[in-house]
């Protein structure tokens, strides 16, 4: 019988927890998630098509984990995608996809490696919330960007409830630092009543 990881995902504590956490559940992790009909991969990337319709450009997928984010964001047209996480189990399952151009590691513990200005879109797909990246993500990631640069994240419900969580994303929009050009209440994981928002914004 697989283990099951998915059930305890949301209680994660610690950096060095989650790292041992998602190293565990690497190799079973697309089969379980699938079997909940895990959608919001392909919905973050619809709405990143949605706004930026630009094959070319090169993106940065921020907790990559096992590369569905990557297929997901192929399967609507983008063509250069490199990828980023802290786990290298899961990396390993990523670059068997063969959807990214680059995989890059880092340790769970420190700032991840990040360039400013290297990429105009940088995604965060199922990456930040409880049990996976800290909200101070956000501005990490936010950070990276150009002025014009797009972001395009979810969080699942646990992290809407969590206003640590969301306030990242008004603090930007309401200091006039970013605009949001795309917010969608849908499904995440329906096989467990689980939904998220999708949202792209645009630093500005």
């Amino acid at each position: 019988m697989t283990d099951k990881f998915l059930d305890s995902t949301y209680n994660l504590g610690t950096p060095q927890e989650t790292e041992s956490h998602y190293k565990n559940w690497a190799a079973t992790y697309d089969e379980e998630v699938e079997d909940h009909g895990y959608v919001t991969p392909g919905r973050v990337a619809a709405a990143l098509w949605s706004v930026h319709p630009h094959p070319e450009t090169r993106i940065l997928d921020f907790g990559c984990g096992t590369g569905l984010s990557g297929q997901a964001l192929r399967a609507v047209g983008f063509e250069i995608i490199d990828g980023m996480d802290p786990t290298p189990k899961m990396l390993e399952e990523a670059k068997a996809k063969g959807v990214y151009k680059t995989l890059t590691g880092f340790d769970i513990t420190k700032p991840a490696p990040l360039k400013r200005d290297a990429y105009s879109v940088i995604t965060a797909i199922g990456a930040i919330g409880q049990g996976a990246a800290p909200p101070e993500t956000f501005d990490v990631l936010m950070h990276a960007l150009p002025k014009g640069g797009l972001f395009a994240l979810s969080l699942n419900d646990h992290a809407l409830a969590d206003h640590t969580f969301t306030c990242r994303i008004t603090d930007w929009v309401d200091m006039g630092a970013a605009r949001l050009l795309f917010r969608e209440h849908g499904p995440h994981l329906p096989g467990i009543n689980l939904n998220s928002d999708v949202y792209v914004l645009e630093k500005a």
